[in-house]
């Protein structure tokens, strides 16, 4: 029977394995054995027309007065005005941007500004290194290159004057004063930088403000009416990303990247690429609150309005393989000379939770715990204890296993006292087995004779792993998916513990290990089955490989923590000779 449960367990694991992998590949992302995710070939034209700020019934059509670019390749120079009144239908094509920006940077974010509708058309985090761990190259996480495009844009949209259209994000915008140089930080707390523009009988000053150690871009879009007539526009926020995965991931788990939508109403929502392409994207349309943005494994960028106003929420597919998610907030009706203005925030950084949670609600949840956050938070907060008295992220790992092991001991020895008495019993269910042959009924009811004799319950071990199961898998994803592991040094040569181990001893010292913990439990007596217990260390200790050492750090300690519970155990029942 305790061969049974293992291999139960090890059904139950990799069932868990595979329902994960399949979920992953309905997400439109990579499958965790390798491969590419699924995409939808071809083209999703919006319909022509659509002009309205109101709910719409799908994402697709809901930015449809959103200008779409028609413009050079990565790295051309782009010239002149949005061609396309607001009102015409949006087309596919490339994402725009011009060879002329202005870099506002303060100490840990670095931004370039295209003078061609205000974008963001680069984004460098200054305290976190490339994945090739090369000191002097910060990660980039907005770019506009050939093969990357991720872009932070906003414009206004509406009925503009026959034949014109107003400052969009393919807009020439100018710095206000002419000068173009860089804004840098210096003795102040913050760094501006204002740009201006005027189409369609609309004026519009746009102010970047970076606060000194903030990932937060303040931005203030000032809109002046110059015509002779009320007009009506609508600011739009959006982020304009490709559907490819960012450097650095592995083929052995596979984490979320795409666009998500908060409203304190519908919570957190992810908007996959793949169900953009289907047309079956699901998320808020229209709320008072929230933010809309894109998330990749340990990084974020999201526009977040000012609560309290009401804004349209969209994603569409703008072009092959290239995606926009963002919020439409009308600004009302403006008397000719009339002014009136619209703050927000646009936030590039990592996903530090308690950072996050200050910004604004929901915000926390870009770490993608999934169904487990419940029991993640609080593990996290553990972690964060740990660290703040041990000051190393390796360590902090080591005593939170060490912590969470202790706690279930009560539940794990009756585990481990069920493994020890099989154990010891054993040799006696062989000369069973060997004894009826294949008569199964009376070999069964020698078995049960036998567990009934030694007080042995062939489930007694079930239940307490069972309940184990959710910490163990919560705690997995705190460590995959926490920031703070990204380039934190351990010990020695594990320089980086969201990397995989350079020399590969922490996963062979696990499989040492995993082949300890098979020989402390009972043997099958089917030698296929005991091959196949032998087999899996090897199995998994190369899976590892492959793994953030992290990871494999505190599967190492829970299996060296597991063996002394369990010899212990057998020690007491007397069956280490076994």
């Amino acid at each position: 029977m305790q061969t049974q449960r293992m291999i139960l367990w090890i059904v139950f694991s990799m069932s868990l394995l595979f329902l994960w992998d399949s979920w992953q590949r309905h997400q439109g992302h990579a499958s965790l054995f390798g491969g590419p995710p699924p995409t939808e070939q071809g083209v999703h034209e919006n319909p022509a027309g659509r002009t309205g700020t109101g709910p719409s019934a799908g994402g697709a059509a809901s930015d449809a007065a959103i200008p779409p670019p028609t413009s050079p390749a990565p790295g051309a120079a782009a010239s002149g005005t949005a061609g396309a009144a607001a009102s015409a239908p949006p087309t596919s094509g490339a994402a725009v941007a011009s060879e002329q920006a202005i870099r506002l940077a303060n100490d840990v974010l670095s931004l370039d500004i295209d003078l061609l509708g205000g974008q963001v058309r680069r984004a460098e985090l200054l305290g976190h290194r490339e994945e090739n761990g090369e000191e002097a190259q910060n990660l980039v996480l907005m770019q506009y290159a050939p093969g990357r495009i991720y872009l932070a844009q906003s414009g206004l949209i509406g009925d503009a004057p026959a034949g014109a259209s107003f400052p969009t994000h393919r807009t020439p915008m100018t710095p206000v004063g002419g000068d173009a140089s860089p804004r840098t930080l210096g003795a102040g707390d913050d760094v501006q930088l204002k740009l201006e523009a005027e189409s369609g009988g609309l004026r519009l000053v746009r102010t970047y403000t970076l606060a000194r150690g903030e990932y937060v871009v303040r931005v203030k879009d000032e809109v002046t009416n110059e015509s002779q007539a009320p007009l009506s526009p609508v600011l739009y926020l959006q982020l304009t990303r490709d559907g490819e995965a960012p450097p650095g991931g592995s083929k052995f788990y596979s984490t979320y990247t795409g666009p998500v939508v908060y409203t304190n109403e519908e919570k957190f929502q992810k908007v996959s690429f793949s169900d953009i392409d289907k047309g079956k994207a699901n998320y808020a349309k229209s709320a008072a609150d929230g933010w809309a943005g894109i998330i990749q494994h340990y990084f974020v960028a999201a526009w977040i309005p000012q609560q309290g106003v009401q804004r349209e929420y969209y994603a569409r597919k703008v072009d092959n393989n290239l995606y926009s998610v963002g919020i439409k907030e009308p600004l009302g009706t403006l008397a000719p000379n009339a002014t009136t203005s619209a703050e927000s925030e646009l936030l590039v950084g990592p996903q530090k939770q308690r950072m996050l949670e200050a910004i604004a609600p929901g915000l926390d949840l870009t770490v993608d715990y999934g169904w487990l956050t419940v029991i993640a938070k609080p593990i996290y907060w553990l972690l964060e204890k740990l660290h703040a008295f041990v000051g190393n992220w390796g360590w902090s790992i080591v005593l939170l296993t060490l912590l969470i092991k202790t706690i279930f001991f009560p539940l794990q020895a009756a585990s481990y006292k069920s493994m020890a008495r099989m154990k010891a019993v054993t040799p006696r269910l062989t000369a069973i087995r060997e004894r009826y042959g294949n008569d199964r009924v009376k070999m069964n009811q020698a078995m049960m004779e036998l567990y009934k004799t030694e007080k042995i319950n062939p489930l007694g071990g079930c239940l307490p792993i069972v309940v184990q199961i959710p910490v163990f898998i919560a705690l997995y994803w705190v460590l995959l998916a926490s920031v703070e592991m990204r380039n934190a040094p351990w010990i020695g040569w594990i320089h980086d513990l969201s990397a995989p181990d350079p020399y590969f001893i922490l996963p062979l010292v696990m499989a040492g290990t995993m082949f300890i913990q098979v020989k402390l439990n009972p043997t099958p007596p089917d030698p296929i089955q005991a091959k196949m217990m032998m087999i899996m260390p090897l199995v998994f200790s190369v899976m590892f490989f492959f793994f953030p050492a992290g990871l494999v750090l505190y599967w190492l300690v829970n299996n060296v923590y597991s063996i002394a519970q369990q010899w212990v155990i057998n020690k007491k029942l007397g069956v280490l000779h076994k």
